[in-house]
Order: C-alpha cells, then sequence, then structure tokens
C-alpha cells in the first residue's frame, strides 16, 4: 500500500503534520509548481485547502485555472481529489474541475446528515455531526451529494471521473484521521 498526498498551497501547513500523523508522505505544491509545465509529482491524494479562491489567504485559484487539465488527467487515470470551501463569495471559484459546481459562501455550524451511506462520508467521522463548522454548501453541481446540512444544503459532493474520483466539501474543519489514512492510500501512485 502507498500512501503520498499532495497538498496544494502558497507555504507549508499545519495541515501536512496531521496528514504524515496518518502515514502519508506529504509533498507541499505551490501555485508555482502547479502552474509549471515541467514539474511532475506523484501521489495517491491531492488536496486542495478552505480558502483557496479568497485572495486574502491565497493564490492559488489562477494556478488551478491554469493545471486543470493536468487535474482532469491525474483524476481520470487514478487519482484522488479532495477540494474544500473556497472561502469567499465567488461562485466561479470551481470552474477548474471537470463538472460544475456552485459554491455559496455562508461560514457557520451546520447538522450533517449523509444521503446515503458511503466510504466518503468518514471524512466527519471525529465531529459531532450535529454541529459541523462548514463555510458554506453547494447549490448546483454535477456530482452526487453525498451529505447535506438539515435544510437540504450540499455539504460533500463525489463525483467519479474516469478511473479516479473527486470530492469537494465545505467543511471548515480538518478531515477525520480516519478518512485520510484511507484515503491518501492505495495501490498506486498517479503522475500529477
Amino acid at each position: 500500500m502507498i500512501c503520498s498526498t499532495g497538498l496544494l498551497w502558497d507555504r507549508p501547513l499545519m495541515f501536512s503534520r496531521l496528514i504524515e500523523d496518518c502515514g502519508a508522505r506529504c509533498e507541499v505544491i505551490t501555485p508555482y509548481m502547479l502552474a509549471s509545465s515541467f514539474w511532475r509529482g506523484r501521489f495517491v491524494l491531492v488536496i486542495v485547502p478552505t480558502g483557496f479562491a479568497n485572495p486574502a489567504y491565497s493564490n492559488l485559484l489562477p494556478a488551478l485555472r491554469a493545471a486543470n487539465e493536468r487535474i482532469q488527467r491525474f483524476v481520470e487515470n487514478g487519482g484522488r481529489l479532495l477540494v474544500f470551501g473556497a472561502g469567499c463569495a465567488r461562485e466561479d471559484a470551481y470552474d477548474w474541475l471537470p463538472f460544475p459546481v456552485t459554491y455559496s459562501f455562508a461560514y457557520g455550524p451546520r447538522a450533517v446528515q449523509y444521503t446515503r451511506e458511503s466510504e466518503y462520508t468518514s471524512l466527519f467521522a471525529e465531529y459531532d455531526l450535529a454541529a459541523v463548522e462548514c463555510d458554506g454548501s453547494f447549490p448546483a453541481h454535477g456530482g452526487e451529494t453525498l451529505a447535506t446540512s438539515a435544510s437540504g444544503e450540499a455539504l460533500l459532493v463525489g463525483k467519479a471521473v474516469g478511473d479516479g474520483m473527486i470530492l469537494v466539501t465545505s467543511i471548515h474543519e480538518y478531515p477525520s484521521r480516519e478518512f485520510l489514512k484511507r484515503f491518501s492510500c492505495g495501490e498506486r501512485e498517479t503522475l500529477f
């Protein structure tokens, strides 16, 4: 079993320590690396953290848009992609994904309900489902809703693309250790 994660951000984050504590190798991928045509990495999972579209926190969104074909190829060839909330009121923040996702920014706790049993709902495993901090919801998308708020807002969306999987979530917490241990490990790495 291979455990490797790419964490997209402008600089190192504490998030990488959690990933490593869960048994996966973690490499920070900066926007310059992501947008570069000559940089290549191999990962099971690539994570786009909360706030990626908010220029007050990150310069990642232009690089994601420049690398949209690379990202799609990574997932189609078996890679896994975990994308968090954009962190600002931008409906177009997910236009670099290979399927439509509209985001509505609204920070606050939400009661989480699963729409069906799924290995991906373990993302919430260590949290009190009655009050999970979220930074928004996905009012329109081309994936499958896996978790909602009590009022029906989509909080976790999944979409199989080729041999891989994309998860988009508005949880404003780290994913559970159980989820990271499972989702960042696989039989093989995929070229990114």
